[in-house]
């Protein structure tokens, strides 16, 4: 007998579900609280692209003279390349402001909008730079880079 399938998924267009949100705060990244979330920024509608935001890991091979096969186990874990490319106000009334250079805070990941018991991830971040984006034919933007400053807190439950 051939097993289950796994349930098929409810496929979604990302744009005007998916939420990002700044926090400066909070006491438990691991598990921020409706009242924390509530108290970030709801920066989504500012992002024009969005590059990283995953955890990842390294292999590490472990060779034995046993064998000539190289089995592995998972290695270090890295957050890289976490980016915004946002969009700029005429009057500076921007993301610019919110998050200068090296602001410390916590950037939450709705994937499917936020919906009480689905998921979120959060990121330990602090900002290292702000760069404009120089096209000339395109809206103003800036790419804002960020660090990941501890390991993200990855598919925790979003709160009522």
């Amino acid at each position: 007998m051939a097993p289950p399938p796994l349930t098929p998924t409810i496929r979604y267009f990302a744009p005007g579900l998916r939420k990002t949100y700044w926090l400066p705060t909070t006491a438990n990244y691991q598990q921020p609280s409706r009242a924390e979330i509530n108290a970030g920024t709801d920066i989504s509608a500012e992002i024009a692209t969005a590059t990283g935001w995953s955890l990842t890991s390294a292999k590490v091979e472990t060779p034995d003279l046993g064998s000539r096969f190289v089995t592995q186990i998972p290695g270090r874990l890295t957050s890289d390349s976490n980016e915004f490319e946002c969009y700029v106000s005429q009057d500076g009334d921007d993301i610019r402001r919110l998050l200068p250079l090296n602001t410390n805070g916590f950037v939450v990941q709705l994937w499917e909008g936020d919906v009480a018991g689905q998921y979120m991830d959060v990121f330990p971040v602090r900002v290292m730079s702000a760069a404009m984006v120089s096209g000339i034919e395109d809206p103003g933007k800036v790419t804002v880079q960020f660090a990941a400053t501890e390991v993200p807190a990855i598919q925790i439950a979003i709160p009522a």
